[in-house]
């Protein structure tokens, strides 16, 4: 049987904006371009944002809540049923869907660039966290799994094992089989033109790209040198007749690699603390987990702007969200929505980058939402070039209060913690 797209175009409603974690640019439109043969066979519907594509449950969600509305009038009534989702078994794969990446690792010296682009909220204060006091069983561990420095064996472990022998840690909550995300891609032209992101239930297979979460203080070292068409981002091991295969070993062979160091987050308050990474590149969802329980010190991966991801020939930064206190990463480091303020509703995001110097920023997620922490955050260090905190729902940097946020930056060799109190 064969199966083809078919497109479903949306636009925002009011002042909504898809709610997207993104490291360079903001997305207004959310759109599903037409395939040219989208009336042959059997039909699923892909859901793009400005050229990037989004969970279906985002898309049909939005619309069933009124912030977004079909832009070319009404769309088929199973637009948002049960054919919305590709139908794995008989979806056609690409023989090959990406190019072998370089050999040795990129450098560059342009600017660290760090956005949020995400749906309107108007929730003005948070709700009771739940009464956590200790960690559940299918919380993940920030130490991650065994042999992190262990280099992967290319190529031979099935699609369907999950690598945490080699440092990855297995995320089993979000429903990929342990991968922080998945996305079915498709080559043309030397870059990825089709690009489905995975939904909970789907697994790592044939024509896919598997992305990892790795233990506080690494990050993921594999990505292929092919990217999307229109900026989209993908990372991860790649699914090729059913084994896995490294994407980016000039980087590295090992699937996590240390970030620069030198910056670490402290919990001083009486409950958990779960601080969000954005997994990129890949889904660019907020699934890569950190939990910092009371009392406890752990330390934040901080990517080498030189050294690390590319977007567009700039280097990049990475995106953490801070949730309120109480929510383990199983509840908060995940697609949530807005009646509670975690996740992609989290109040605050931290920017992290190097270039030359160290860059750290607190800022309010907005226009997602205008929540506030239950608690307050500032950035100690003997070398900090400024003020940067956040009290009592404000933000202050050298100058006073700033409703934007704060930017302060250390050197290189400096040292730096984020402070929870």
């Amino acid at each position: 049987m064969k199966v083809s797209p078919l497109a479903v175009v949306l636009v925002a409603a009011g002042s909504f904006v898809a709610a997207q974690s993104h490291h360079h640019h903001q997305h207004r439109h959310l759109h599903v371009p037409r395939a040219p043969d989208a009336s042959a066979g059997e039909t699923y519907y892909v859901y793009e944002l400005n050229g990037e594509s989004i969970p279906q449950a985002q898309a049909c969600n939005g619309i069933q809540d009124g912030k977004l509305k079909y832009a070319d009038g009404e769309a088929p009534p199973d637009a948002c049923g049960p054919k919305t989702s590709v139908p794995q078994s008989t979806a056609e794969k690409p023989d090959a869907f990406y190019e072998a990446p370089p050999t040795t690792s990129a450098s560059s010296t342009s600017t660290s660039t760090s956005s949020t682009s995400s749906s309107t909220s108007t929730t003005s204060s948070a709700p009771a966290p739940p009464a956590y006091t200790s960690a559940p069983s299918n919380q993940p561990s920030n130490s991650g799994g065994n042999g992190v420095n262990s280099e992967f064996p290319d190529g031979q472990l099935d699609c369907g094992t999950f690598p945490s022998d080699y440092g990855a840690i297995s995320l089993t909550y979000l429903g990929f089989n342990g991968w922080s995300g998945l996305q079915q891609v498709k080559m043309s032209g030397g870059q990825a033109t089709n690009i489905v992101t995975g939904v909970s239930g789907d697994n790592c297979q044939d024509g896919y790209m598997c992305s990892y979460a790795c233990p506080s203080g690494y990050q993921k070292s594999q990505w292929p040198e092919s990217q999307g068409s229109s900026g989209q981002s993908v990372g991860g091991l790649a699914c090729i007749n059913g084994k896995l295969h490294l994407t980016n070993p000039g980087l590295s062979k090992s699937l996590c690699i240390p970030g620069v160091g030198g910056i670490k987050v402290q919990n001083k308050l009486q409950k958990i603390v779960s601080v969000c990474r954005t997994d990129y590149p890949g889904t660019e969802s907020e699934t890569i987990p950190l939990g910092v329980e009371p009392g406890q010190t752990d330390e934040l991966t901080c990517p080498d702007g030189a050294n690390y991801y590319k977007w567009e020939g700039k280097s990049t930064s990475a995106q953490y969200y801070i949730n309120p206190q109480g929510y383990p990463p199983n509840e908060a480091c995940q697609w949530c929505n807005s009646s509670t303020p975690i996740g992609n509703f989290a109040p605050m995001n931290l920017g992290l980058g190097q270039n030359g110097d160290i860059y750290m920023s607190l800022f309010p997620n907005s226009p997602t939402t205008d929540s506030k922490l239950d608690f307050n955050v500032r950035v100690e260090g003997n070398d900090l070039s400024g003020v940067c905190k956040y009290e009592s729902g404000v933000y202050y940097d050298s100058n006073g209060p700033n409703s934007h946020g704060c930017t302060t930056c250390i050197p290189a060799s400096g040292s730096a913690t984020i402070v929870f109190y």
